[in-house]
């Protein structure tokens, strides 16, 4: 790769400077820290829970980081990404709450209070995509707003 700055390169550095990228960050780390509770408490349906959404939520950072959301245009990304933060701040809504309701050890405990930081989050991120989302829009303008 050369460095011209009128050449492309692979990632998307302007999408590492965004609040959205800083969002995902935050949501995959209190994903983690969920993950490990929920470990240390030996609970294999949280655990099961917290690494499936922390995959999703990196996949769709690694997406939008290598720019693969301009190359896949069969879905509509910045759709399928606030489908994703809804369905995840629901389900973990339902899993912190019985987590925090049924713990018998204190890394449940504590895992129950993380996700629901991480629900806090993924509906900071549904707010901010649901803004940049216009449905009057023409559809590149709409995509090209998907990395802020």
């Amino acid at each position: 790769m050369s460095t011209d700055p009128g050449t492309s390169t692979i990632m998307d550095a302007a999408f590492l400077k965004s609040t959205r990228a800083m969002l995902k960050a935050a949501e995959m780390t209190s994903l983690f820290v969920a993950f490990v509770c929920f470990t240390v408490a030996s609970k294999p349906r949280l655990i099961t829970a917290t690494v499936l959404e922390f995959l999703v939520t990196l996949l769709l950072y690694l997406l939008y980081l290598l720019k693969l959301n301009k190359r896949l245009t069969l879905f509509f990304w910045p759709f399928v990404d606030m489908f994703n933060s809804v369905f995840a701040a629901v389900y973990l809504t339902v899993l912190s709450l019985m987590a925090l309701t049924t713990y018998t050890v204190t890394g449940t405990l504590a895992g129950g209070i993380v996700g629901l930081l991480s629900v806090v989050l993924f509906c900071a991120d549904t707010y901010l995509l649901f803004t940049k989302i216009t449905f009057n829009n023409p559809r590149h303008a709409t995509l090209n707003q998907g990395n802020e």
